[in-house]
C-alpha cells in the first residue's frame, strides 16, 4: 500500500490510496476539494491520471472536500462512494454521475482496497472517516472531526499509518482575527481538532504495528508546522513512527508502506 496527498486545508483536499496485485492496481481518490483542471494538474505531480482511479470515496459535503467531486467524477466516468446524509446533502450536484452508499462500520471492497467507514463529530449531514487495508496494511484516515469518541478511537487504533488532522493551535486560534461565531464553530465539539487534542487521540490509540503519523487539514491562519509537528512527537517520542505535516499547497508524495516496514526490518 501507498498514499499520497494533493493537498490538505481549507482550500481543498484530496488523498490517493493505492494498491497493487501483482500487475493489477487499484488507486481511490478521498475526497476532492479541486477543480477539474487542478486535480488533474495535481495527480500528473504525483504521476497519474484519472485513468488511473478505480473511484472516489467522500467524507462529507463541505466544499474544501467534496467540491470538485462530480464535476471531476463526471467528466472521467468514476463511481463515487459517499454516505446518505451526505447524498441529500449534494443530490442536485449528482446527475450523470454512478454514485453509491456506504455506511458507517460496513466495509466497502473496491478492487484490492477494503475501506471501512466511521462516524465522527463535525458539523455535517452524516460525516465520516476511512480506515483502509489491503490484506497487508491498515491506514487511518481523520481528517475532520471536533473531538475524540471512543468510536473513532477504535477504528483508528492498530494502523501502520495514520493521517490525523491537526487543525489549529487553541492559543492561536482564541487571538485570532476570525469573529467569535466561527472561532467557537471550529474549536467546538462539532468543528475541528486542535494539535493538543490529536495527541490525546494518538496516545489512545493502539501504536504497536504504528510506522508513520502525517499532519493534515492545518490551518494556515491558526497553526504552523512546528506547532503541529511538536504535539505529534509529544506522543510518540522515542517510538519509531516516522512524523510528517501536509502542506495545502503540496499535499505530500507517495509513501510506501512496504519500504517502511522493509526499513523497520533492517533497523531492528
Amino acid at each position: 500500500m501507498k498514499f499520497a496527498s494533493l493537498g490538505s486545508g481549507s482550500e481543498g483536499n484530496a488523498l490517493l490510496i493505492s494498491t497493487a496485485s501483482g500487475a493489477d492496481r487499484t488507486t481511490v481518490m478521498l475526497d476532492c476539494g479541486f477543480n477539474i483542471k487542478e486535480t488533474e494538474r495535481r495527480l500528473q505531480r504525483r504521476g497519474m491520471v484519472p485513468a488511473d482511479l478505480s473511484g472516489i470515496v467522500v467524507t462529507h459535503e463541505h466544499q474544501d472536500h467534496v467540491g470538485g467531486v462530480f464535476k471531476f467524477a463526471r467528466r472521467h466516468h468514476l463511481p463515487v462512494w459517499l454516505s446518505f446524509g451526505t447524498f441529500h446533502a449534494v443530490r442536485k450536484d449528482c446527475d450523470g454521475v454512478q454514485y453509491r452508499f456506504c455506511r458507517d462500520g460496513e466495509p466497502l471492497s473496491i478492487g484490492h482496497l477494503e475501506l471501512i467507514p466511521y462516524t465522527v463529530p463535525h458539523d455535517a449531514r452524516e460525516p465520516v472517516q476511512y480506515v483502509v487495508r489491503d490484506g497487508r496494511f491498515k491506514l487511518g484516515v481523520l481528517t475532520d472531526a471536533g473531538q475524540a469518541t471512543q468510536h473513532l478511537t477504535q477504528s483508528l487504533s492498530g494502523c501502520d499509518a495514520l493521517v490525523l488532522e491537526c487543525n489549529h493551535d487553541r492559543g492561536m486560534l482564541a487571538n485570532s482575527s476570525y469573529p467569535p461565531s466561527l472561532r467557537s464553530r471550529i474549536g467546538g465539539a462539532y468543528g475541528h481538532l486542535s494539535n493538543d487534542t490529536t495527541a490525546d487521540i494518538l496516545a489512545a490509540l493502539d501504536r504497536s504495528r504504528l510506522k508513520i503519523v502525517v499532519g493534515a487539514h492545518l490551518s494556515q491562519q491558526n497553526n504552523t508546522p512546528e506547532l503541529a509537528r511538536a504535539a505529534l512527537s509529544s506522543v510518540i517520542d522515542g517510538d519509531t513512527a516516522r512524523i510528517m505535516i501536509a502542506c495545502q499547497e503540496d499535499g505530500f508524495d507517495w509513501i510506501s508502506l512496504d519500504a517502511l516496514a522493509d526499513q523497520a526490518g533492517e533497523d531492528s
